[in-house]
């Protein structure tokens, strides 16, 4: 858990450092990699609860883990 939270820092950072640089230089590239990098995070972060669920109540619930 603690890599996830330090993996959400890191993208907020990035996307709030894209944003500052596109209020300064107007250049559309900030805000285009801004919402690629966030598109990307949300796609890892719906992976990432697809997988804790399936091991949380899938296998737990066919009693292949402990």
């Amino acid at each position: 858990m603690v890599i996830l939270r330090l993996f959400i820092l890191l993208v907020a950072l990035l996307v709030a450092v894209s944003a500052v640089l596109y209020l300064f230089t107007r250049d559309r590239r900030y805000l285009d990699f801004a919402w690629q990098t966030l598109r990307f995070t949300l796609l890892l972060l719906l992976l990432f609860l697809l997988l804790y669920l399936a091991e949380r109540y899938v296998l737990m619930g066919w009693q292949i883990l402990p």
